[in-house]
C-alpha cells in the first residue's frame, strides 16, 4: 500500500508540475472544457475492457481514467 500511495503522490507532483510556470505548454492550456473528449473516451475504453474481461487491459485503461481526473482536479485546483 505504501508504494501505491507514493506512486499515485508522484503522480500529483508530475501533473502539477506539467501545469506549473514553466511546464508543458500543452499541459497549461488545458481547460476542463478541452478535456472534456478525452475524458469521455477514457471512460470509454475503460468500460469496454471492462467488458472483454482483460485484467491487463482494465488495469492500464483505468490508469489512463486516473490521469484525467488528476488532470482535472489539478485545474480546479488552481481556481
Amino acid at each position: 500500500m505504501k508504494t501505491q500511495t507514493k506512486n499515485l503522490s508522484r503522480l500529483l507532483r508530475i501533473v502539477k508540475q506539467l501545469r506549473a510556470p514553466g511546464g508543458c505548454p500543452w499541459d497549461r492550456k488545458q481547460t476542463h472544457r478541452s478535456l472534456r473528449h478525452d475524458l469521455i473516451e477514457e471512460c470509454y475504453e475503460t468500460l469496454d475492457a471492462l467488458e472483454s474481461g482483460k485484467t491487463a487491459d482494465y488495469r492500464d485503461e483505468q490508469g489512463d481514467l486516473l490521469l484525467q481526473v488528476i488532470f482535472h482536479a489539478q485545474i480546479a485546483s488552481e481556481k
